[in-house]
């Protein structure tokens, strides 16, 4: 599982030649609506055992959460199953201090 900053995450979303990531989302249905990455996939951390059928393993994906714990469980978990995550370091609250100052803050 490897830790990704959130100016990385902007420059690969931004990188046309680049396939982009699958953004998870797994914080609560509420934290989502407070503020959210536009075009995440969102599944709350409890429902990923459930769930993880759902996702793509052939694309990589970017775990976020909050501050960076959750997601980070998440990202062990999902590579356990075979996949390719990367932990968005920081969470939702460094992307809105780092990169997007309009997404808001909790």
């Amino acid at each position: 599982m490897n830790q990704l900053g959130v100016r990385q995450l902007a420059e690969w979303l931004a990188d046309a030649k680049r396939a982009p990531p699958v953004i998870l989302d797994v914080r609560e249905p509420w934290e989502v609506g407070t503020a959210a990455l536009p075009g995440a996939v969102h599944v709350p951390m409890r429902d990923i055992p459930q769930r993880a059928h759902e996702l793509d393993q052939a694309r990589e994906i970017v775990a976020l959460c909050h501050h960076g714990a959750r997601s980070m469980q998440v990202a062990i978990f999902l590579e356990r199953m075979g996949f390719t995550v990367h932990n968005l370091a920081g969470g939702i609250d460094a992307w809105s201090r780092e990169v997007d100052a309009s997404v808001p803050r909790y």
